[in-house]
């Protein structure tokens, strides 16, 4: 065992023994965070890690401020995931068997000892996920960890359910169904041989005026209309004609078929050849100008239309194809096309994304060194990222017409509510990926009568409207992001045929889907622990409605359901102490479904005052700059991870690397320097704690102190708003900077060095809670430092003319470094000119903003006239924000000559009386003139 391993499972056994972590109501101010539950169908890897160790960080942070803090976990099991997850195994399937194997380690008896679904999830429950999450010291109230397969959940989700129907918030009406053509019956997630977790997405249909029809277009992105510079054609493919509710439509005869399926009037009239079609024109909606049609082999007859409109600066696929045609003059003869109208086509540049040029879509064809359109995985990639940069951080340019300078986020909604109501577009159903039955039919998107929520609700809306007015959000930017949501978000379906969950309570044929059962389960926690005592079916409406709302009376209640008074009131009261939660934390891909979604239902479900009052959303995680991928094997399980380098150098890695809203990059060799700076970090306290004596404290005591307050300052301002990298780089990575430069200046002083090490462990404790308990007793804390005193900034030893001082000393050396490497002198003698008062006088008066003519009152000024002048034009902000008097600049100098001379090895003069050269003269304030012989 290394020394890191037997350091964790030393304070793992210490922490668990004293209940460390177990959180009750009490006196304190609570503090509530959860993060979104795991879906155990596979094991926790470092991608999980970040996401779960953001809050943990917050979480100890808080503790150590003196919250009551509650951070509990449960497993998310709802759905078929798992279900066909154990179909797969059970029938061999190669490919699943090498993941369980070679990714997660499984043991054949491993996979044989699994038999139903929750011996799956029970599995990488108990195998990865809680022990990972154990071994990196997460501070979890265990106690209060449950499945949404368990009996006491199912009740609690009832209740939701019931509640939200009687509110007129949940509907009956036509539903998306799986449709498997083979067979021509509906199908359930245990029919399907792939594409079990293909999501179902809503197509846009524009509708391209061509020669008395309409050709047809499926896009996800209305918003990139404006860009559209072709058609694109597959020659190979026949279409048909179809009559569509009254419109002649030109389409695939595959998309004909998935029409009629979503309850459209379709009669078939004729077919149109692919290659007939190239060459001509059709009218484009949005631009309203005639667009060519041009071949390519991409358009798919399975996927949407089988046709696409071609929008080459924000599509992959489009630039590509586009560059393609455009240097083949042989393909375009081939098609009777004009190859000097092809090749004069130019793209449209319709989106600003930061960090890409006007052409997204070029930008990251040439990054990922795509060569051709065949290479689909790539471009399938590619237009993933472009997408998802565009959409979350893309705005609308002048190309747009009324949309210019929109978000794209609002955009996207808006231009297709736009085209719908004009009649130029329509939509239509598909899945995000091929599905496949089991009897080898492809399987489509129908709709059948079902259950929905209704989203749509504008009452519901401007109630959501209000909550997200007061949420805090991290980062900032994303409040719109959720107004933006909640703006074009309708009807959601609620159900499933089938898979492990809540059945629905008033239509007992369907489950409760994931995405629907997962809003509101933050209140679950506060009491979860506390129904164990109590029987599933004692759990009733009337049960949660006094809990979570506090309607009834709870002496009937106790008698009516044998539940004894205290115990009810204590369940309350417990509910009571903890919500709302503070801080909700999940992914910024979450933001267009489950976190609004757990707005909606708190504002349908709750009292105003515990609504969530903020969340903070995280991006995504990348290894060695690829991405995460357990099918391919490309994943370092947490595990691994914390055998090979320690808990602690996994979280300070995680959380400096990148701020939890960016993506971060694990890479190895990063991760070893992360781990040979804690073991800087560990002998720097030990050896500091060692240190005998008290010494009188001299300036640099005083700017070592000062230094240490603002770290802490920076440290506790930035944790507040979950920046966890600008935490980092001020309190651990600029404080060894510090740290090194006040050994440099002077023996530290014993006292101040002892102060700073137990300062700096309890600063890093949040982020390495094992190296730090372990250093806290080696250097005589009490406790447990997770639960000692967080430090805080002690303002009165902030010294912003010591911080100058040094600041000044620092410049002083580069400026003579600089020297010397360009003379290539070996000095001997180094003298310094320290600038006139009235340069003072000058550079005072632009700090306050005084004209010239204020400062030519100064007799020594004036003298110095046309100097003065030119010098009055120097910029605010070339000056240094502390500007030392000519005294304290003196004084700095006298006290550190003796450490100039030894560090240039030199002997060091001020202001001496000879000026061979005529320094002097260049002398500006905290700019001394520089000789050197």
């Amino acid at each position: 065992m290394s020394d890191s391993a037997e350091i964790e499972a030393k304070w793992l056994k210490r922490w668990e023994e004293a209940g460390a972590f177990e959180s009750d109501p009490d006196s304190r101010d609570s503090f509530y965070l959860t993060v979104a539950y795991p879906y155990p169908s596979g094991g926790m890897h470092i991608g999980h890690a970040r996401t779960y160790t953001v809050p943990d960080v917050i979480a100890r942070y808080k503790r150590m401020q003196g919250y009551n803090v509650l951070f509990p976990m449960a497993w998310h099991v709802t759905g078929t995931p798992i279900i066909g997850a154990l179909n797969r195994l059970k029938e061999g399937e190669e490919k699943q068997l090498k993941v369980l194997r070679e990714v997660y380690g499984m043991s054949d008896e491993e996979l044989n000892s699994i038999k139903e679904p929750l011996d799956f999830a029970r599995y990488f429950i108990d195998s990865h996920y809680r022990p990972s999450m154990r071994k990196l010291g997460y501070t979890i109230d265990w106690r209060r960890q449950f499945t949404t397969n368990d009996p006491h959940y199912n009740a609690f989700i009832t209740w939701q359910y019931m509640t939200l129907k009687d509110r007129g918030l949940i509907k009956k009406g036509l539903h998306p169904v799986k449709f498997c053509t083979k067979d021509e019956n509906p199908v359930t997630t245990h029919d399907l041989l792939e594409g079990a977790e293909a999501d179902t997405q809503e197509f846009t249909l524009l509708k391209f005026e061509h020669d008395g029809s309409y050709i047809i277009a499926a896009t996800l992105r209305p918003e990139t209309m404006w860009g559209q510079t072709n058609m694109w054609v597959n020659p190979a493919v026949t279409y048909v004609k179809a009559d569509v509710d009254g419109e002649e439509w030109i389409i695939s005869r595959q998309c004909a078929g998935k029409l009629k399926l979503q309850d459209r009037g379709v009669e078939v009239k004729g077919e149109v050849k692919g290659g007939d079609l190239l060459g001509k024109y059709c009218k484009a909606p949005v631009i309203d100008r005639d667009i060519i049609i041009l071949p390519s082999d991409f358009p798919d007859p399975d996927i949407g239309t089988g046709l696409v409109t071609s929008v080459p600066s924000d599509a992959p696929y489009d630039w590509i194809a586009l560059k393609d045609l455009q240097g083949d003059r042989a393909t375009c003869e081939k098609h009777g096309l004009d190859y000097d109208v092809v090749k004069a086509i130019e793209t449209i540049p319709i989106i600003d994304i930061e960090g890409f040029g006007p052409e997204a879509a070029k930008d990251m064809v040439e990054r990922m060194a795509i060569r051709s359109q065949h290479d689909t995985e790539k471009l399938e990639e590619a237009t993933k990222e472009v997408y998802k940069q565009g959409f979350h951080a893309g705005f609308m340019n002048e190309n747009c017409g009324p949309y210019k300078g929109m978000a794209v986020v609002r955009a996207k909604e808006k231009m297709k509510q736009a085209l719908l109501g004009e009649g130029r577009a329509d939509t239509m159903l598909e899945f995000s990926e091929p599905v496949i039955c089991r009897c080898g039919g492809r399987v489509v998107v129908a709709k059948a009568e079902s259950w929905f929520i209704d989203y749509a609700n504008e009452d519901w809306k401007e109630q959501v409207c209000g909550c997200i007015y007061n949420l805090n959000t991290i980062p900032d930017r994303t409040k719109q992001d959720y107004m933006n949501t909640v703006d074009w978000l309708r009807e959601w379906p609620c159900i499933r045929n089938y898979g492990l969950g809540t059945k629905l309570p008033f239509d007992d044929r369907f489950m409760i889907e994931p995405l629907s059962d997962s809003t509101i389960y933050m209140a679950y926690y506060t009491i979860s622990h506390l129904l164990e005592e109590l029987e599933p079916e004692q759990l009733t409406r009337e049960f949660f409605d006094y809990i979570f709302r506090g309607e009834g009376k709870p002496g009937e209640i106790s008698n009516n359901l044998n539940i004894p008074l205290n115990n009810l009131k204590k369940i309350r009261d417990s509910f009571d102490y903890w919500y709302p939660q503070a801080w909700r934390c999940s992914a910024l891909e979450l933001i267009q479904n489950h976190l609004t979604f757990m707005l909606f239902h708190h504002c349908a479900l709750f009292n105003a005052d515990k609504w969530p009052l903020g969340i903070a959303s995280f991006g995504m995680g990348l290894l060695e700059g690829e991405k995460m991928s357990s099918s391919k094997g490309n994943v370092i399980l947490v595990k691994e991870a914390v055998e090979k380098h320690g808990a602690d150098v996994t979280r300070l890695f995680l959380m400096g690397n990148a701020e939890p809203w960016q993506d971060f990059d694990w890479r190895e060799n990063l991760v070893e320097a992360t781990m040979k700076r804690l073991n800087q970090f560990k002998k720097l306290v030990l050896d500091s704690h060692s240190l005998e004596g008290k010494s009188e404290i001299r300036p640099i005591d005083r700017w070592m102190m000062s230094r240490l307050n603002r770290r802490i300052m920076e440290a506790v301002e930035s944790l507040e708003a979950f920046q966890t990298r600008k935490a980092l780089q001020s309190m651990f990575y600029e404080m060894f900077n510090d740290i090194s430069w006040y050994q440099r200046r002077r023996d530290p002083n014993p006292e101040v060095m002892r102060e700073l090490a137990n300062a700096w462990v309890r600063l890093l404790t949040p982020f390495t809670p094992f190296t730090c308990e372990e250093l806290w007793e080696n250097i005589g804390g009490e406790g447990f430092v997770s639960q000692a005193e967080y430090p805080t900034a002690d303002e009165s030893k902030l010294d912003e003319r010591s911080e100058a001082s040094e600041e000044y000393l620092r410049s002083l050396m580069e400026d003579v470094q600089n020297i010397l490497n360009v003379t290539k002198k070996s000095p001997s003698k180094i003298s310094l000119y320290t600038s006139p008062r009235w340069k003072y006088t000058v550079f005072n008066a632009i700090v306050e903003g005084r004209q010239i003519k204020d400062v030519m009152a100064d007799p020594e000024v004036k003298r110095n006239g046309k100097q003065a002048a030119k010098l009055m034009q120097t910029r605010r902000d070339e000056i240094p924000h502390v500007l030392l008097s000519p005294e304290d600049e003196s004084a700095v100098l006298g006290y550190a000559y003796q450490f100039l001379s030894r560090e240039f090895k030199a002997e060091v003069s001020i202001n001496p009386e000879s000026d061979p050269e005529g320094k002097a003269k260049f002398a500006q304030p905290m700019k001394p003139g520089i000789f050197i012989e």
